[in-house]
This record gives structure tokens, C-alpha cells and sequence, in this order.
């Protein structure tokens, strides 16, 4: 799979200065936490869940959730259960399985689910990528790792976890500094297991009885930004002690696909045409996007999805600029290694590099999955192209 896979190869020529590396899910741990992307979520109790997974993938979805909590009726939980067992062996019984699907996850209640839904899929688990682990602390996360470690041993399928921190123990003032430092023991003591971390600031507002409004980012809620702000402090550090963490979850969603696509579809693009898509946009996704942004200046990579629309936003606003990979190579350039500062090559910035080298390195592994834009491609352009045909 690869990011804008779903494009025709003539169209990723026309967008791409270098296109999105192919990935797998036996990839490096290191290159899958960033190629997650717009990760989807979906209830495990849909009944065409096989169709809606092969569905959502040649839409370019590469990342999915199926959630056995909080999206789900407590009486249904062992429904969604069998329902996953049901829907795995549909998708593995299908041509070309593994090729067609995108990283699979199951959201778990329990440590128990994590070892008795890998014994209950069987040799389907090799569609599974791992488990979503939810109201992460240091108690409750180390019987989750465990049963995750047995799980991987017994079925000898590479199983990841993604830690959703979200407990009030993480928001309340008094025991986050504890709390932070407890979940760093655990998850640097299974490194090798955890694959990203996972923001639930859905979790976070309902502690306070608070729900950001659509023109409002998660960063306007400061209650909520000073504990993202926390956890990347102790955990997102860019050291190599680090994990990565994802953006939290956008609530809202309109079909943006049906309002945009007559007006992102008209070519050629004329001036006056890119003034009305970006009119579009700005006026139906201004929160979105600008959590997006925020998202990244604070040292996030990713999303949490639970609308398909949101998806194509995401990846065309995570691909980098030709502006950025400029940067990044100059500041890498092993001639530079001992310092110094230089322009830029678009000569409106100073780059030094040495403080921009962990950036330059994240934006070039951003890059290998994402791709780099042609010079003249923006996020109007990559949008366009990425919205589905249908």
C-alpha cells in the first residue's frame, strides 16, 4: 500500500516531486507510525464491515480502527466480537487479501479480548496489525502489553499496540506529572511493542463537562492543550526516547465530497476557479484545518478519524511541500554536519543545522511516506485529487 495509491499513476506524476514510498504491514515500526496518517475509525459491529474496510482502502484510507468501546453498546460487545471473527474470515477469503486492506486495528475493553480474539481469528489474525489499548496508565497498560506479548507469541503474527492516554489521572493537575511518568516506564519497557500513542481528548473534555464548538480547535480548549502540551513534553520527545503521538479526534463532519467536487473538479485551474476552492474549503473546514496545523506545530503526526470525508484533508495536508524537503536536505547535507547556519534555497529563512536537524529528520521520514509536492502543487491541488471518484 501506498499513500495516494488510490490515484492513477499519470495523476501522482502531475502532483508529486517524489511519490509516497510503497509500505507493507511487516514495514519497519518506525516508518508505520508515520505512514498511519488519517487512522478511521468504525464500530465492529457493522455488518458489510468486510466490504467497508476494502471499500475504504481504495479510497486511500491505510489506517483503520475496529472499535469494541466506547462506540459500542456495552450489550453488544459480544456481538462485535463475533462479528470481527465473521469479517476477517470474509476479507481473508478474498483475492489478494493482504494487498488490498489497510493496517487493521481492534480497539479492546479488556486484556482478556486481546488474547481470546487472536485465538478466536486464527490464521486471519495475519490481516490484524495490533491493538488499540484504551485509558492508558501505567496499572491498567501493563496487563494490555502482557496480553499483547502472549497474543504475539502463541499466534507468532507481529502484533503492535497504540496506548489511547486518556484517563482523568492524565488530565487532573494534582496526578499527571505521576501519571505521565508511569506511562513512560511502561511503554519504553515494551518500546518494541508500541507503535503510537493516541490522544483521547474526547475523554478529556467529558471530565469537565466541556465540548469544543466546530470553529474551535482543541488548542482553544486550554484545559485539554496544556495536557497535549504535557505529553509531548515527557513523551514526544525527539531524542530517540520518543514515541509518536497522534492528533486527537475531529467530531464534526458535513459530506464535504458532494459540496466540493463539482467546483474541485473544474479544469483548467484558473485563477478565479482556485479562488472559489479555497473559498469551499476555508468556509466548510476552517477548524479542521487549523487543528491540523496545530497539530504538527506541536509536535503530533497523524489523526484520529471517525468520518471518511476527514481522510482526504489529512493526507493532503501531511504530504511535504517542495519548500520543506528543500530545507530538510540542505540542513542534512553530511558536507554541514558540524554546524553552521545557511539560507534558504527559496531564500526566505535562515536554516541552522544543528537545533533544525531533529525537524529536517522528521520531515524527511514524513516525506518517504507522504511524498514531496511538485513546486507548484498545494493543499487545494493534493485535495482535489485525493477526493473519491465516487
Amino acid at each position: 500500500m501506498r499513500h495516494f495509491g488510490h490515484l492513477a499513476s499519470d495523476t501522482r506524476s502531475e502532483l508529486f516531486y517524489r511519490e509516497p514510498q510503497e509500505f507493507t504491514a511487516a514495514s519497519p515500526a518506525r516508518m508505520l507510525a508515520v505512514a498511519l496518517g488519517a487512522t478511521l475509525y468504525s464500530p465492529a459491529t457493522r455488518p458489510q464491515l468486510a466490504d467497508d474496510i476494502r471499500k475504504q482502502a481504495a479510497r486511500g484510507v491505510v489506517s483503520m480502527v475496529l472499535c469494541l468501546e466506547d462506540s459500542i453498546d456495552d450489550r453488544d460487545v459480544s456481538a462485535g466480537e463475533a462479528n470481527l471473527v465473521h469479517q476477517f474470515a470474509d476479507l481473508a477469503a478474498r483475492p489478494g487479501a493482504a494487498a488490498g486492506i489497510p493496517l487493521l486495528f481492534i480497539r479492546v475493553r479488556t486484556p482478556g479480548q486481546i488474547t481470546d480474539l487472536v485465538a478466536r481469528l486464527g490464521d486471519t489474525v495475519a490481516l490484524l496489525s495490533g491493538f488499540v489499548l484504551p485509558k492508558f496508565t501505567e496499572e491498567t497498560g501493563v496487563p494490555f502489553l502482557e496480553a499483547l506479548s502472549q497474543a504475539e507469541a502463541d499466534s507468532g503474527h507481529r502484533l503492535f499496540a497504540m496506548p489511547v492516554l486518556e484517563s482523568p489521572q492524565l488530565l487532573h493537575l494534582e496526578t499527571r506529572v505521576e501519571s505521565l511518568n508511569g506511562i513512560a516506564r511502561t511503554v519504553d519497557k515494551y518500546r518494541d511493542r508500541v507503535l503510537a500513542l493516541r490522544l483521547g481528548v474526547t475523554d478529556f473534555c467529558s471530565s469537565y463537562g466541556l465540548r469544543r464548538a466546530p470553529a474551535m480547535t482543541a488548542y482553544d480548549v486550554q484545559i485539554v492543550a496544556s495536557v497535549i502540551a504535557d505529553v509531548v513534553n515527557v513523551l514526544g520527545r525527539a531524542d530517540g526516547s520518543g514515541f509518536t503521538v497522534t492528533g486527537p479526534v475531529w467530531e464534526y463532519f458535513r459530506h464535504h465530497e458532494r459540496m466540493f467536487k463539482p467546483q474541485l473538479r473544474r479544469s483548467p485551474f484558473t485563477p478565479e476557479a482556485e479562488d472559489l476552492r479555497t473559498t469551499l474549503i476555508e468556509r466548510d473546514m476552517d477548524g479542521l484545518l487549523r487543528e491540523i496545523e496545530l497539530d504538527r506545530a506541536n509536535g503530533l503526526q497523524g489523526k484520529t478519524c471517525i468520518h471518511p470525508s476527514h481522510v482526504p484533508v489529512v493526507h493532503a495536508l501531511s504530504v511535504v511541500t517542495h519548500e520543506e524537503f528543500c530545507d530538510a536536505v540542505d540542513i542534512l547535507d553530511e558536507d554541514r554536519s558540524g554546524g553552521g547556519v545557511l539560507r534558504s534555497a527559496y531564500t526566505n529563512k535562515m536554516n541552522e543545522v544543528k537545533p533544525h536537524r531533529a525537524w529536517a529528520e522528521r520531515t524527511v521520514r514524513r516525506a518517504e511516506v507522504f511524498g514531496v509536492a511538485r513546486e507548484d502543487i498545494g493543499f487545494v491541488e493534493l485535495l482535489a485529487a485525493g477526493l473519491p471518484q465516487s
